[in-house]
C-alpha cells in the first residue's frame, strides 16, 4: 500500500476507476475523500482530463484533474494488451465497486462484460455512468453534459425572458451526477456488504438533472403549465432574483416563505397593496412587484440595502465572485477550502463527527502508482 493513510468510514474499501472526464471520476473521488483506496486506471497517454481546462505554467496537469482525481492513486494499463487487461481483471477481483463511463457496449467489447466480472466477484458493483443509460434512442449519443442539460428542459428555463435559452457556465449537470453516483454506489455496496451479492448499478447525466427539475414534470401533466424563461425568478418566490444597487454591487434576494415574503414586501413599500397580499396576487402581478423592488434597491446602496433587508429577517446576500467567496470570514471559519499540495480546492463535501475524511493528495501523475500497485497484487500470489 502506498505511504498515504487513508481515514474515514470508507477504509477498507478498493475502487477502480475507470472514467474519464467529471461525472465517473468525481464519484471516486468522494470515495477517496472518506478514505477508500481509489486506483485510477489510465492508458499510456494519459488521461484526457490532465489537459483539460487550466494549466499552472510549468506543470503538465491541469486544476481539474488535480481536482477530481485527488486521493487516487494512479494505474498506466493498455487494456488493447492481453497481460494488462489481465492485470485489471485481476484488480477487479478484490475491488468493491468499479466505476466506468464508456459508451454502452464498449466494456463488453473490452472483455469486460459487468455480469462476467459479478461471476468473478459475487461481492463486485459496478456503476455504470452515462449521457443516457445504457439503453433507449439516446443511449448511442455522446454522453456531454451540455446534450443533457437540453434534453433535459433545464437549458430552456435559463436565461432572460427575451432572450435565447443558456447552459450552465459551470459543469453542473457532471457534479449533480457524481453527487448521484456516489449516493447509488452506496446503497448497492451496503446491500453487498449485508447480502455478499454486488449488482450493476447505472446512472445517467439526464436523468440525474431530471431530479432537480421540482414539479415541473406534475405541473405539465396535471395543469399544462410550461415554466418559460423567467431570468432570475421562480414561479412560486416573488420577488426572487439579483437586483444591483446604487453604487454599482448586485444582491440576491429571496422571498419564498410567505413570512418572508410580507416582511420583504413591506420593507420595500408594497405593504396593504391587493396586488401582493398573496401568492396568487403576486403571481399576476409579479412585473409590477419585480419593479417596485428593483427601483427600491436601486435607489440606496448596497450596505444599507443589506442593513434594512436583514433587520426585516428577510433572505438577501451581495452576490459574490470566487475571490470575494474565498476571502469571506463565514467560509474561512468554515473551512470551506483547503489547500492540498499548494493547490486551493473545496473541502470535504461532508463533516462526519466520528469518522472524518481527509483529502490526501492531488491527482495523481501519470502511472505514480503502477509499480506500487503491481508489486500488491504479485504479493498476493
Amino acid at each position: 500500500m502506498s505511504n498515504v493513510k487513508h481515514q474515514g468510514p470508507l477504509v477498507g474499501l478498493k475502487v477502480i476507476d475507470l472514467a474519464t472526464v467529471v461525472a465517473g471520476p468525481g464519484v471516486a473521488k468522494y470515495f477517496a475523500d472518506y478514505g477508500a483506496d481509489v486506483i485510477k486506471v489510465e492508458r499510456p497517454s494519459g488521461d484526457s482530463t490532465r489537459s483539460m481546462g487550466w494549466t499552472q505554467p510549468g506543470e503538465s496537469d491541469s486544476l481539474w484533474w488535480k481536482l477530481v482525481n485527488r486521493g487516487k492513486r494512479s494505474l498506466v494499463l493498455d487494456l488493447k494488451q492481453t497481460s494488462d487487461l489481465a492485470v485489471l481483471k485481476e484488480l477487479i477481483d478484490s475491488a468493491d465497486l468499479l466505476i466506468e463511463n464508456m459508451r454502452p457496449g464498449k466494456i463488453e467489447q473490452l472483455g469486460l462484460d459487468p455480469a462476467e466480472l459479478i461471476k468473478r466477484n459475487p461481492k463486485l458493483v459496478v456503476l455504470r455512468v452515462s449521457g443516457f443509460g445504457q439503453s433507449g434512442p439516446y443511449a448511442q449519443k455522446p454522453g456531454f453534459a451540455t446534450i443533457a442539460e437540453a434534453l433535459s428542459g433545464l437549458s430552456g428555463l435559463l436565461g432572460e425572458p427575451d432572450g435565447g435559452p443558456l447552459l450552465p457556465p459551470i459543469a453542473l449537470t457532471d457534479e449533480v451526477t457524481a453527487l448521484v453516483g456516489s449516493f447509488s454506489a452506496m446503497m448497492a455496496i451496503f446491500h453487498a456488504k449485508q447480502t455478499g451479492q454486488g449488482q450493476v448499478v447505472e446512472i445517467d447525466l439526464v436523468n440525474s438533472v431530471l431530479q432537480i427539475m421540482g414539479p415541473l414534470p406534475a405541473a405539465w401533466d396535471s395543469m399544462g403549465y410550461l415554466q418559460p424563461r423567467l431570468g432570475s425568478s421562480i414561479p412560486y418566490s416573488i420577488p426572487r432574483g439579483t437586483y444591483q444597487c446604487s453604487d454599482g454591487v448586485w444582491v440576491a434576494l429571496s422571498a419564498s416563505a410567505e413570512s418572508v415574503a410580507r416582511r420583504l414586501i413591506e420593507t420595500v413599500g408594497g405593504g396593504g397593496d391587493p396586488r401582493f397580499m398573496s401568492f396568487q396576487a403576486r403571481f399576476e402581478n409579479r412585473e409590477a412587484l419585480e419593479e417596485l423592488t428593483r427601483n427600491w434597491i436601486s435607489s440606496r446602496p448596497s450596505a444599507e440595502v443589506i442593513s434594512i433587508i436583514d433587520s426585516a429577517d428577510a433572505a438577501i446576500a451581495p452576490v459574490y465572485s470566487m475571490q470575494q467567496v474565498i476571502e469571506d470570514p463565514h467560509f474561512i471559519e468554515r473551512e470551506s477550502f483547503t489547500r492540498v499540495d499548494g493547490i486551493l480546492m473545496q473541502n470535504l463535501v461532508a463533516r462526519m463527527s466520528k469518522t472524518p475524511g481527509k483529502i490526501n493528495s492531488v491527482g495523481p501523475k501519470l502511472g505514480e502508482h503502477t509499480e506500487e500497485i503491481v508489486d500488491e497484487l504479485n504479493a498476493k500470489k
